[in-house]
């Protein structure tokens, strides 16, 4: 470690040796100033110098109190001014505490006690001395005490300016981390959204399938058989849409292969007819102009027709469904019906799946909208815009 990073440590934990430290070069230089003659060195002034070290004393707690330590070193530095006017070192620990009080205090306080300061002291030095307030010793002393107070402000300048910086790298990195935990939560309840809805709706149908083999076993084979061949098209279906889920998690050097296609709603007849072989009648309707759509805006679409159809062949009990995709110029509507029983329970996955389809419609700046017809059923209503603004950065 470098020696004077170390020396730094040490007197920022021991603030009063830092403070009392101007004080040493102040005193040995008063005394040596009282006994500089004109042609030869003598015995030194002592009770000068032993003035000019008890006005150094306030300087131990200059940090603490600045403002009472300036005020108290030049009333000192003035009155030893009016004894000895010869007392060539008597303001010194006075401009040492406006420096202090300039950097640890207000800017009007210190501007205000160092140009007090350097008027008392320009004009006690030329009432002293029989000169003129502008003559260039005068000056010279109000000089000092402006520079003092200068200096005091710019290292207070520079320390807040420093201050500032580092304050807001720091909320930078805030900010930076609080992003990307949120671009974090985010994916995570995409992916959610997409595990479930693919798990669910293949599952259910699974499930259905499974029941009417099972039923038709000994009674129908046939009919069992044709039953176990979807159970076997929705599986593999199943494990496709996971892959493609997952293959969104890879990595951009993947190879394609390890990618599958990502469902879209020319899809969708395929979708109804898995569940036409579960028992569910779906009729797919298409109105207006089929103008190009977002890819995001044509996956959420599938997704949401997906989950509704799914939540009407497991809690609906109904018999028939309808779907209908309404082109317009600058949404697209998609509504799912179905007939199911009045007030039949759409049991807690359906919840789930609501949730679901508000997120999704929501992440693209669409809407969506759900609950019971007045003459029977289930109605699904989402309004999803056709293209996607750009994201900001």
């Amino acid at each position: 470690m470098d020696v004077s990073m170390v020396w730094r440590q040490w007197l920022a934990r021991h603030d009063r040796v830092r403070d009392a430290l101007p004080a040493v070069p102040l005193i040995v230089v008063a005394v040596s100033a009282t006994a500089v003659g004109e042609s030869s060195w003598h015995e030194p002034r002592w009770q000068e110098a032993v003035w000019s070290g008890l006005s150094c004393l306030p300087l131990v707690v200059r940090s603490r109190w600045p403002l009472p330590v300036a005020l108290v070193t030049l009333a000192t530095g003035l009155t030893l001014m009016a004894l000895v006017p010869d007392a060539a070192m008597a303001p010194a620990a006075g401009l040492v505490a406006l420096y202090t009080l300039a950097a640890l205090g207000s800017r009007r306080t210190a501007w205000t006690v160092g140009l007090a300061a350097a008027v008392a002291i320009t004009g006690l030095h030329a009432a002293t001395h029989a000169e003129s307030v502008v003559g260039g010793a005068g000056l010279l002393q109000l000089d000092f005490a402006i520079a003092a107070t200068a200096l005091g402000r710019a290292v207070r300048n520079r320390r807040d300016h420093l201050a500032e910086a580092r304050a807001r790298v720091v909320r930078a990195e805030n900010a930076q981390e609080a992003e990307a935990r949120r671009r974090v939560c985010e994916e995570r309840v995409r992916i959610a959204r997409d595990l479930h809805d693919v798990v669910a709706h293949h599952i259910t149908l699974v499930n259905a399938q499974a029941g009417v083999a099972h039923h038709l076993m000994r009674a129908n084979p046939d009919q069992a058989f044709e039953a176990l061949a979807h159970i076997k098209d929705n599986s593999r279906a199943a494990l496709d849409e996971l892959r493609a889920t997952v293959g969104l998690l890879r990595r951009p050097d993947d190879a394609p292969g390890a990618r599958a296609p990502i469902p879209r709603l020319a899809d969708l007849d395929a979708l109804a007819g898995g569940l036409r072989a579960g028992g569910l009648s779906v009729h797919v309707s298409r109105t207006g102009n089929s103008a190009p759509q977002a890819p995001a805006t044509e996956l959420t679409a599938y997704r949401i027709v997906q989950e509704a159809l799914t939540n009407t062949h497991k809690h609906a009990s109904a018999t028939r469904a309808t779907v209908t995709l309404e082109y317009g110029l600058h949404t697209l509507r998609v509504t799912v019906t179905d007939d199911g029983r009045p007030g039949a329970p759409q049991g807690p996955g359906a919840g789930h799946g609501l949730i679901g389809m508000r997120e999704r419609a929501t992440a693209i700046g669409g809407t969506v909208t759900a609950g019971p017809r007045p003459e029977g059923g289930f109605q699904v209503v989402a309004d999803l815009p056709l293209s996607l603004a750009p994201a900001t950065v």
